[in-house]
């Protein structure tokens, strides 16, 4: 697999989001997630977006991570928000969404951020359970769905000097190879 950073706006993201805005609207039964979101907020070093591809160049997984500061939303100083998380259903169980997140922690941590962020629902079960088993813990709601009924907010601290991969930030190289350990 290959992880590389890329803009919020490339094709392949386009396309990754795309599927995910679908999946959305199938669980939650609305048009999916419309959070404002725009390309200059994933743009290093206040954020980052991924795309991992697989050994044929599919992109098969997405995410990122946006610097968030202490606004009218619920955001506290020094927030990295994780957005756009996703693994396409033919790619899932083989540890992507984990290998996405790590480098995400790791890139934000490397920016300086204190404490990564992220809004899930109750519709999607996978997402809890990754981000529960993967340190994060239920914080006080944050970020356009605040007020829903399904939403829920999680949080983790960025401690420095406990990074989970290569100790060079992602952002700061052009594409990272990456070995695929659970199958």
């Amino acid at each position: 697999m290959n992880i590389h950073p890329v803009s919020f706006g490339h094709p392949d993201v386009v396309k990754l989001n795309g599927r995910v805005q679908l999946e959305y609207a199938e669980r939650y039964g609305d048009e999916g997630d419309v959070t404002p979101l725009d390309p200059a907020m994933f743009e290093p070093p206040q954020g980052l977006y991924l795309v991992v591809y697989d050994d044929q160049g599919s992109p098969v997984a997405t995410g990122g991570w946006r610097s968030q500061d202490e606004n009218n939303h619920g955001y506290t100083d020094g927030d990295a928000e994780i957005k756009r998380m996703y693994v396409v259903p033919e790619a899932r169980g083989r540890g992507l969404s984990r290998l996405v997140l790590a480098a995400l922690e790791d890139d934000a941590r490397a920016a300086g951020r204190t404490r990564m962020v992220l809004e899930t629902g109750t519709e999607q079960p996978e997402a809890i359970s990754l981000y529960s088993s993967s340190g994060y813990e239920p914080c006080v709601k944050f970020g356009h769905y605040r007020f829903h009924e399904l939403s829920r907010c999680y949080a983790k601290p960025l401690a420095t000097g406990q990074q989970t991969a290569a100790p060079t930030a992602i952002s700061e190289r052009k594409t990272a190879t990456v070995e695929n350990s659970h199958r």
